[in-house]
């Protein structure tokens, strides 16, 4: 059964059958109604060395696309359980209760459920691997690696296990992008400016400190905490957090839009938009800040179904 909250989210029933978390696809995206539609995620294991596709990944949108990623937004329903639900969206029960700051599998009624499909890397554990290796080689951090795989310590790390680094990048090749002069870009001044015809810079002001790394995102930084983060276009409020690890974003928000992108606000200290608020390009959507999984002040920003232009 199939129900519109407002007028983009859409709530889904489950199936009433048993599906046990260890069977559902491991880092997919949303399956998405229109079965035509480009589907993202996918699994990437690292065996000696070599980078393998699995499942329904295509080697075109991980070499040189961003799969669209879509976030969605589920509303459970009586009789629903974790399994049944992330079977549905095609990711593991672990992304919910992770995305979610959830510590067990326990849900209710009416409760709101941000499905998010967590980027990642699967590694399969090698002889001489350590916690701490293995953190750093992704760039994971060894208490979520700890958390997302269900382990209570670095010692239950067994040689052939697949573990899964939440928010882990790879390292085999550069982003593709323009010759830079220094370390960081500076961006638009402030008033923000228009880039690649749709939208407009979130911080303006700010200072690019990390490109495209996560699902598509990158790090803006340079500005004092609280300063203004602006929607970088027109659309509805999908996703609004003010509190919580939420995965590793602390306090963010989604915005969903009129050509069917979809663009995240992560790290923030403050949030000023509610879910269902219709936002105009350049609105204050929250203050630039330091919450969730994050080094020092500055905005982790994301676009999902499109190039990130900055």
């Amino acid at each position: 059964m199939i129900s519109m909250v407002g007028n983009n989210v859409i709530a889904y029933t489950a199936e009433k059958e048993t599906v046990a978390a260890s069977d559902v696809k491991l880092l997919s995206a949303r399956t998405n109604p229109d079965p035509s539609a480009p589907l993202g995620g996918g699994d990437i294991i690292v065996d000696e060395g070599s980078l393998v596709p699995a499942g329904a990944f295509g080697e075109d949108e991980y070499s040189e696309d961003y799969s669209s990623g879509e976030i969605s937004v589920y509303v459970v329903r009586e009789g629903d359980s974790l399994s049944q639900i992330a079977e549905m969206f095609g990711v593991t029960a672990n992304t919910i209760l992770w995305a979610n700051d959830l510590t067990s599998g326990t849900i209710h009624e009416g409760q709101t459920l941000v499905i998010l499909p967590i980027v990642g890397v699967r590694h399969v554990v090698k002889d001489g691997d350590t916690l701490a290796s293995i953190a750093k080689k992704y760039d994971g951090d060894a208490d979520e690696i700890l958390s997302f795989n269900q382990l209570t310590s670095a010692s239950q790390l067994a040689v052939g296990e697949a573990i899964i680094i939440p928010g882990g990048n790879m390292h085999t090749a550069a982003p593709k992008q323009a010759p830079q002069s220094s370390s960081v870009t500076r961006t638009a001044s402030a008033g923000g400016s228009s880039s690649g015809g749709y939208f407009t810079h979130p911080l303006p002001g700010a200072v690019r400190t990390q490109g495209i790394h996560g699902y598509n995102g990158v790090d803006l930084a340079g500005l004092a905490a609280g300063s203004a983060v602006r929607a970088a276009a027109a659309g509805e409020v999908i996703v609004s957090r003010s509190s919580g690890w939420n995965g590793g974003y602390g306090n963010y928000v989604v915005v969903k839009h009129g050509n069917g992108t979809q663009t995240l606000y992560a790290h923030l200290n403050s949030v000023s938009v509610g879910v269902g608020e219709y936002v105009s390009s350049g609105q204050t959507v929250g203050g630039v800040g330091n919450s969730g999984r994050s080094t020092g002040i500055h905005l982790h920003f994301e676009v999902r179904g499109a190039s990130n232009p900055f």
